[in-house]
């Protein structure tokens, strides 16, 4: 098969205010199913493609200039995939972030695995746009970077945290349009590449005990659906653990490592954006909200919003 995928011209020099195009595409034809979202504008391209292979196929990649690339893998068995959730990652999940100067490359792709694949590609003077060139955040990554060779800014990648996830599932759901959605492009880019830089540098510190496998990825994938369902009234983490038949022990640790929070943070997490919406979307009261995102006495509800955003919610309040 010698069909491209998909070619795209990044713009060396980063453009403000470049009119923002988009479009889709679509293969449908064996061995590969693919659909994708695309997005470009001066300096920048993002995508994301679910892609799937009926038998092993190579992808040839090149590149020609210089780019610099925040990548995302989400992927799962095709027999797998869960029905009705098109918006939702599942499986093991990877990203970093590479530098790439004029090269070709061969990548194996194995069948009958379902791949959520996120991209952005930016020229480099956009990244430099967007993270200052003498920032000492990424300051070994810059060094390779001068010398024009090849380079990944963890040597291995990281698992994606739930932060990363949400910021992804916003660009991807962006109901903005023109200018004002490539604002908002632009701003979400950044904070994903805050995310990832503050988990990157903390390579040295990377868990030893991040070795979820097998059916305990589903069963953490499950964990959480259940606790998006049931966030306002959420059963208790030994309840949780019996209804996905993992035992507490992997399921705390392991909902640690894998999505980069606690139960209880991430449960906390799930009342207070419902709460937020509510506020100021809906315009309910606090004696409202407080009752529907699971709260028996508003003053706690009141507490927990205030140490959460770091205002009270009489600030968004009617």
């Amino acid at each position: 098969m010698a069909d491209w995928l998909f070619i795209e011209d990044v713009p060396d020099r980063y453009t403000p205010n470049y009119r923002l195009i988009e479009k889709e595409v679509a293969i449908h034809r064996k061995p590969v199913f693919l659909a994708s979202h695309q997005l470009a504008t001066g300096g920048l391209f993002m995508m994301n493609s679910e892609i799937l292979f009926d038998e092993p196929l190579n992808i040839h990649t090149e590149v020609m200039g210089e780019i610099i690339a925040s990548q995302f893998i989400f992927y799962r068995r095709a027999s797998e995939q869960s029905k009705g959730k098109p918006n939702t990652f599942y499986g093991r999940s990877r990203h970093n972030i590479r530098y790439t100067p004029t090269t070709s490359s061969d990548h194996e792709i194995k069948k009958n695995i379902d791949y959520t694949y996120f991209l952005v590609v930016m020229s480099k003077d956009y990244y430099f746009n967007l993270i200052d060139r003498h920032s000492l955040v990424h300051e070994d990554f810059v060094k390779e970077i001068a010398r024009g060779q090849y380079t990944s800014y963890a040597s291995e990648d990281f698992p994606v945290t739930l932060e990363m996830r949400r910021v992804i599932d916003d660009l991807v759901n962006c109901r903005q349009h023109g200018e004002l959605k490539r604002i908002h492009t632009e701003a979400r880019i950044l904070e994903l590449l805050m995310y990832q830089l503050e988990q990157l540098n903390g390579g040295h510190d990377r868990p030893e005990l991040y070795s979820v496998k097998g059916d305990d990825v589903m069963r953490l994938e499950q964990a959480r659906e259940i606790l998006k369902e049931t966030f306002r009234h959420p059963p208790t983490q030994r309840e949780l653990s019996r209804m996905v038949a993992l035992n507490e022990f992997k399921l705390r640790r392991g909902f640690k490592e894998y999505f980069g929070t606690t139960v209880y943070d991430y449960v906390t997490r799930l009342r207070m954006e419902h709460a937020r919406k509510l506020l100021m979307e809906d315009r309910m009261s606090i004696s409202e909200v407080s009752h529907e995102v699971g709260f028996s006495h508003q003053n706690n509800f009141s507490i927990a919003f205030k140490k959460y955003f770091g205002l009270p919610p009489s600030d968004l309040a009617r």
